[in-house]
């Protein structure tokens, strides 16, 4: 049930995404100016795509719940490649044929991480210190992945912007699996746990940094470095927070380094995409002020 849960997670996440995009591309304001974050808000297609984020969320919780926290994100982060055709038809994106072969890398890494890993539930509770050491190397790969993104232009740009979105999703379905099974005990017993809080802080960040990945109009680098992030980030705080742990060991354990190291060498491949032509003609097009300085009237 989880697989299946997390699948469907996958392709809400897909959808939304390239939904987002579209309304962020369609936004008038530029890429460092933060106004387009409340442009997109009177986006119709953005609201949808933001619906199909939330569904998603739904699903992924419903999932975690059920399994552990690597194998739902890896199965979540096949998102990527349903994303891809989805971004040639809604957003005009560049699909080549080194975008595919890192798609398929990366299906074939994840899907190897998955049967080699063999991962357990577990249902051991962290503690307030070990949650607090999550939350400060969070921020901290946030703030040092988001500062140089915004130091950098096109792909690059993409790929470091998806980067601490992906670290900040991490953290968030982390927090999700301890969050999930206080719903049944009633809204007192959510209202006083930090839980919520910490979901909608991590929410928030993630929100702004995903959305200005985006709006560079690169999907592939955008959402690749945002899926494998999350998937490696939420490997180690499954690790080191809930003690989750590859049960199969032995040959095993060697083809989920295979699978991981499969996957990034995919991302590798991904982080090379392109904008779409029309965000392309946008950035080399000369200002409107100066076009219209240049034109004589006969």
């Amino acid at each position: 049930m989880a697989v299946a849960l997390a699948l469907l997670a996958a392709c809400a996440f897909a959808l939304g995404s390239v939904l987002q995009q579209k309304g962020t591309l369609e936004a008038p304001a530029g890429e460092d100016d933060p106004r387009f974050l409340v442009q997109i808000l009177r986006r119709p297609v953005w609201l949808l795509g933001g619906g199909m984020l939330a569904a998603g969320w739904v699903l992924q919780a419903a999932a975690l719940a059920r399994g552990p926290l690597e194998v739902v994100q890896s199965l979540c982060a096949l998102s990527l490649v349903i994303a891809l055709p989805l971004g040639a038809r809604i957003t005009n994106q560049r699909i080549t044929p080194r975008v595919w072969r890192g798609a398929e890398a990366m299906v074939a890494g994840i899907v190897l991480f998955v049967i080699a890993s063999g991962t357990q539930v577990s249902h051991s509770l962290p503690s307030a210190s070990e949650w607090w050491s999550a939350a400060v190397a969070s921020l901290i790969g946030i703030g040092i992945l988001g500062t140089f993104g915004r130091l950098s232009h096109g792909s690059t740009r993409a790929l470091l912007l998806g980067s601490a979105a992906g670290v900040a999703f991490a953290f968030q379905a982390a927090v999700t699996k301890v969050f999930v099974p206080l719903v049944s005990q009633g809204l007192s017993a959510i209202l006083s746990s930090w839980t919520p809080y910490a979901l909608l802080a991590s929410a928030l960040i993630g929100f702004v940094v995903q959305q200005s990945a985006l709006k560079t109009g690169v999907l592939a680098s955008a959402m690749a470095s945002s899926s494998a992030v999350t998937l490696f980030a939420s490997v180690a705080l499954g690790s080191a927070l809930f003690d989750e742990d590859f049960s199969k060991g032995g040959a095993w354990a060697l083809g989920t380094v295979v699978g991981l190291g499969l996957a990034l060498v995919g991302i590798v491949l991904l982080s090379a995409a392109q904008a779409p032509p029309l965000q392309v003609a946008a950035a080399d097009a000369p200002p409107a002020s100066h076009m219209e300085v240049g034109r004589a009237d006969p």
